[in-house]
């Protein structure tokens, strides 16, 4: 609804429905008849491509996916998400060589140069608001560790436990950076608040990150044993063996 809004002087209701239904649809497709489709072919015998040039083959999956999106005018950032739940499942060992050197290209070049770029769209003298950015990293703050919190006692966490999971879930990371981006490109932020959101992220992440190192330089349990086995004997207490 965002992304559809961005940039439009009138609203136009057929486009905003347009935008809306084929955003709906891609996810739908490809969260369950595409990665069924996709994994059918993997197994099929013809598939040549999949044994042969399994790097060439996941690549040429993502640029499908990505080709399908832009035909429908749907973020790119959804269409990797569902590549990658496309490919990735439980027999990864079908494309795990595949996988680790596409990775490695990715964390070695790509992921460098994209975070390379976000720094350039930041403006941290005339687009940053300190205000701004108390505000927001408090606030969100807040509402996170609080909800996390609570769910958590509901799920029968207690103590450290609480803290490590409200902390580690606080940090935003690079989905954070990434969601800003979109919403940043499409114009429905503004840059003041874009490097707001792109600083939130890298100071969750960092705090998340040293609070975590100080738990484990104190030889503190990261999560209690008995605590993590609460919620699975709550959800299947008639099956000892799945527990």
């Amino acid at each position: 609804m965002a992304t559809a809004l961005a940039g439009k002087a009138a609203l136009n209701p057929r486009t905003m429905s347009y935008h809306l239904f084929a955003t709906v649809a891609f996810f739908a497709l490809g969260l369950t008849i595409l990665p069924k489709a996709i994994k059918r072919i993997n197994r099929a015998r013809q598939n040549f491509l999949a044994t042969q040039a399994p790097v060439a083959y996941v690549l040429g999956i993502l640029l499908s996916y990505c080709v399908l999106a832009g035909a429908l005018d749907v973020s790119l950032v959804f269409a990797a998400f569902l590549a990658g739940f496309a490919v990735v499942h439980k027999k990864r060992r079908l494309f795990a060589d595949a996988l680790s050197a596409i990775s490695k290209v990715s964390f070695g070049f790509f992921i460098p140069l994209y975070f390379a770029m976000v720094g350039l769209k930041l403006d941290l003298v005339k687009g940053l608001s300190w205000g701004m950015l108390a505000i927001f990293l408090l606030g969100s703050c807040v509402v996170k560790v609080l909800s996390v919190s609570l769910a958590g006692r509901l799920a029968g966490f207690r103590g450290l436990d609480l803290i490590n999971l409200a902390l580690t879930t606080n940090a935003r990371g690079g989905p954070g950076i990434v969601l800003a981006s979109v919403a940043f490109d499409a114009g429905i932020i503004s840059a003041a608040f874009y490097t707001t959101l792109v600083l939130a992220a890298v100071i969750t992440s960092q705090i998340a990150g040293a609070w975590l190192d100080y738990v484990l330089r104190k030889g503190w349990p990261l999560l209690t044993e008995s605590a993590s086995v609460i919620p699975a004997t709550a959800a299947l207490p008639e099956t000892p063996t799945a527990v």
